[in-house]
């Protein structure tokens, strides 16, 4: 499946602006992970933009992840269908794609939360300190699990680096992120 198709079949299925810019905000992260990790930024790109597909679907949390996994079953590689049924954690993360996700897709959550903390209200006004002074602070962003940001050290990767080349992903999209 090529990106042009894949948002199609998001635009369709999501109706949420909000779940489109995560998902837009996912799909930069993991690209640059791939990238930083030697990986097809191509594949890694559409598993993080296609991650939430079913979300507006489901009624049953434990469900997310599955009906959407199983919807693009035979459209997208299988790394890509394993990925976006593991990223929720209620099935384990396995391979280096799906744990990037499962990390990835909270922390772009808490870069957000950070952001609109901020003085300047804007992504490229915030550093990799500012982000990771927030996660230390456990009121802050409750939504985003920090546990499972930490996955990101099961990759290879440490929470610092992490954090920064997410947050330069999604700066690099910021019009697409904010506007």
């Amino acid at each position: 499946m090529e990106r042009e198709e894949a948002l199609n079949i998001l635009h369709a299925k999501l109706k949420k602006g909000n779940l489109i810019k995560h998902s837009l905000a996912c799909e930069a992260g993991m690209r640059s992970i791939a990238t930083h990790l030697g990986e097809d930024p191509d594949i890694w790109g559409l598993a993080g933009l296609l991650h939430d597909i079913d979300y507006e679907e489901i009624d049953n949390v434990e469900e997310h992840g599955k009906k959407g996994a199983a919807f693009l079953k035979g459209k997208v590689d299988e790394r890509i269908v394993s990925a976006v049924e593991r990223h929720t954690g209620y099935i384990e993360p396995k391979t280096t794609m799906d744990i990037a996700l499962y990390a990835l897709d909270p922390l772009t959550g808490l870069i957000i939360a950070a952001m609109l903390m901020h003085p300047s209200k804007t992504l490229t006004g915030i550093d990799t300190k500012f982000v990771i002074k927030k996660f230390k602070q456990k009121g802050f962003a409750r939504g985003a699990n920090r546990e499972q940001i930490l996955a990101c050290g099961r990759i290879g990767i440490p929470l610092n680096d992490f954090v920064d080349i997410v947050l330069k992903a999604m700066q690099d999209i910021s019009g697409e992120l904010t506007g």
